[in-house]
């Protein structure tokens, strides 16, 4: 019985992550708990300049962007709404195509996560066990499947850019602004769990790396470290045009 219960529970799982990546302009709205509101899609236009998150009170009027995401290409995106004033608000996608060709996406509620209503005793903890992006939890919090994104949600520090580079936008630097020594930032870089090279004391903000870099086209992590402190661990794309 307990198997046939576990299996029910990861097939309804990936059923759930195969509907949260709706392709452009269909997308998906989950309600994840924990005031979080998952918005995700799938992009497989070929040409694509912007793509805005938008967020109302009602379905037809003062809707506000929330976010334009950093890289519009990504094949798959979203973005974890952490503000919203309520759940059941509507939220809809601005698309700007090429030549000035733009659409909006119908408008969508929040669809509540059925994972989010499972009770302690059905949770998975996956401590140990890989998480999305192939890392081991070791030495981190348990994150039980209410608690995990069901989208990917880029990186707002490391990411690649339209033009097909990896930008790096790092943190405002408090320090140096209050006339301090400033933060110590370096980045590692892996191709899936093959470490290839290092960034250490990066001494600019903002600035990009050359995609012939990384070899070769597709998904690579990183690890953003502050004065030693691991700050973020994630991935991006890079599409498979060298």
């Amino acid at each position: 019985m307990k198997k046939l219960s576990l299996c029910v529970l990861f097939l309804t799982l990936a059923c759930q992550l195969l509907q949260a990546q709706d392709t452009l302009p269909k997308f998906s709205v989950k309600n994840v708990g924990d005031n979080r509101i998952i918005v995700s899609w799938t992009n497989t236009f070929e040409s694509i300049k912007q793509i805005s998150i938008q967020r109302s009170f009602d379905s037809l009027t003062k809707y506000k962007t929330i976010l334009s995401v950093p890289d519009p290409t990504t094949p798959q995106n979203g973005f974890a709404d952490t503000k919203a004033t309520n759940d059941h608000m509507f939220y809809r996608l601005f698309i700007l195509l090429d030549k000035g060709v733009y659409l909006f996406s119908d408008a969508k509620r929040p669809v509540l996560d059925t994972m989010a209503s499972i009770g302690k005793k059905d949770r998975l903890d996956v401590t140990g066990i890989k998480d999305s992006l192939g890392n081991l939890n070791t030495g981190l919090p348990s994150l039980d499947v209410k608690n995990k994104p069901l989208g990917f949600v880029a990186s707002k520090y490391v990411y690649t850019y339209k033009d097909g580079y990896v930008k790096i936008d790092l943190p405002e630097n408090e320090n140096l602004a209050a006339g301090k020594a400033g933060k110590k930032y370096s980045i590692k870089f892996f191709d899936d769990e093959e470490f290839l090279f290092e960034l250490k004391d990066i001494k600019e903000k903002t600035f990009r790396i050359d995609k012939t870099n990384f070899y070769h086209g597709g998904w690579f992590k990183f690890e953003l470290y502050e004065d030693g402190k691991l700050i973020e661990k994630n991935k991006f794309y890079l599409a498979r045009d060298f």
